[in-house]
């Protein structure tokens, strides 16, 4: 079912995507099936020629998957979605529909670390070249723009140091030399941030993270605006086969149910939480949209529609040596103990890591340097737990990391 437009984010977040099913039921079935069986030799002609519109095979298309497609393409004003086996097969979706040897890619200093790693290894193999640049400067995009740059790419807040890039401007500037803004938006959700409405060409997510929100999925979606690209899309993922399987696009279209519900309390925990590690003497600054302190406040608060559930902020080492605020970091993941030490964010649990030996390990120290990823640098995902165990789980955290240096 497709909503009105004028109806709530709310309520979107509940129905977009469904339909009507076999008895009555209110949620779609699971169609747990490899292939679909033709009414006749004629139709299965016409479905592979594409005279008719049905299901042939779950890699090509399937019921369950295009429900949870058609709910997030809604939800981010998007013409149509398509579901990936994980977050990286959409990014890699991305760069392989749409670039080809010899094109250039303007990329984001504050992304993913696999992201940067598949633009410097797989993509590079390929021809295609990328520049990095601080995409929170605008100055920095335009220069690094070229006549055969194709994409502009942007994950904004930027992983993990919360940079935040003016989508509006910056869609100008790709638009101007004829080249596709793609947003990675998978911080914020489209509760937060809709690019496309800003004049983002691409949008995708990671579906593990927020959408899905409760940390046992794997799978990633993108979302075009327009018909001719969807089916460009959809002929690449095809082909390539990194499609989503209809048992974790039913637990993601699940989660999305309760998405702004969610969405609302990581907000306000992650407010509560940034307050009280601005004002800890083991903490050395924190970036985080919702504090005034954040170098980009302004503008977080003009395109965004609430600061995300992500914190990430710098521990103080004790000294000069970038040693040390490794090891302070490490010392801050042994000692946590309702905040749980893994990677990934997005879930209703906190996860706290250490992206300089953990998610950013791949990029080298070099290019973390350049993304302002210091050793001491931690990021946070701040569940939806009540806020005072957090803090008091954190608090205690880092009164050991105080211990530890005074140790010294």
């Amino acid at each position: 079912m497709k909503t009105n437009q004028k109806t709530e984010f709310e309520t979107k977040c509940v129905h977009s995507g469904m339909g009507e099913y076999e008895f009555g039921a209110v949620v779609p079935p699971i169609y747990q099936t490899s292939t679909f069986k033709f009414e006749s030799a004629k139709q299965g002609a016409a479905l592979f020629a594409g005279e008719e519109k049905g299901y042939i095979y779950t890699r090509m298309l399937n019921p369950t998957v295009e429900a949870l497609e058609n709910s997030i393409a809604e939800l981010e004003c998007g013409y149509k979605g398509l579901g990936c086996a994980s977050g990286m097969a959409a990014v890699h979706s991305v760069f392989a529909s749409l670039m080809q040897a010899g094109d250039h890619v303007v990329c984001s200093t504050a992304v993913y670390g696999p992201t940067n790693t598949l633009l410097g290894t797989i993509m590079k193999k390929f021809g295609v070249e990328t520049s990095f640049v601080d995409t929170s400067n605008l100055d920095e995009v335009r220069n690094a723009v070229r006549q055969n740059t194709r994409i502009i790419y942007i994950e904004t807040p930027g992983n993990p140091t919360l940079s935040i890039s003016d989508i509006g401007a910056i869609a100008e500037i790709a638009h101007t030399n004829n080249s596709l803004l793609v947003v990675d938006n998978t911080f914020m959700s489209p509760v937060l941030q809709k690019p496309i409405e800003l004049g983002a060409d691409v949008v995708l997510h990671s579906l593990t993270k927020f959408l899905n929100g409760h940390a046992d999925v794997i799978g990633g979606i993108v979302v075009v605006k327009d018909e001719e690209m969807y089916k460009m899309f959809r002929r690449t993922l095809n082909q390539t086969g990194g499609v989503i399987d209809p048992f974790n696009s039913f637990l993601v279209h699940r989660g999305i149910k309760t998405l702004s519900l969610r969405m609302q309390r990581h907000c306000e925990n992650a407010i509560k939480v940034a307050e009280f590690l601005e004002s800890h003497p083991a903490v050395k600054r924190v970036f985080f949209p919702g504090l005034k302190s954040h170098p980009q406040y302004e503008l977080a608060k003009k395109q965004q529609l609430g600061p995300g559930g992500m914190i990430t902020f710098e521990l103080e080492s004790g000294s000069q040596s970038s040693s040390n605020g490794f090891e302070a970091g490490q010392t801050l993941m042994n000692s946590v103990k309702l905040c749980q030490l893994a990677v990934s964010l997005g879930g209703v649990e906190s996860l706290i890591q250490h992206p300089a030996s953990m998610t950013h390990f791949t990029m080298g120290r070099a290019a973390r340097e350049a993304a302002g990823i210091s050793e001491g640098l931690v990021r946070l995902s701040v569940g939806i737990e009540n806020e005072r165990d957090i803090i008091s789980d954190l608090e205690q955290a880092l009164n050991r990391v105080v211990q530890a240096a005074c140790a010294f």
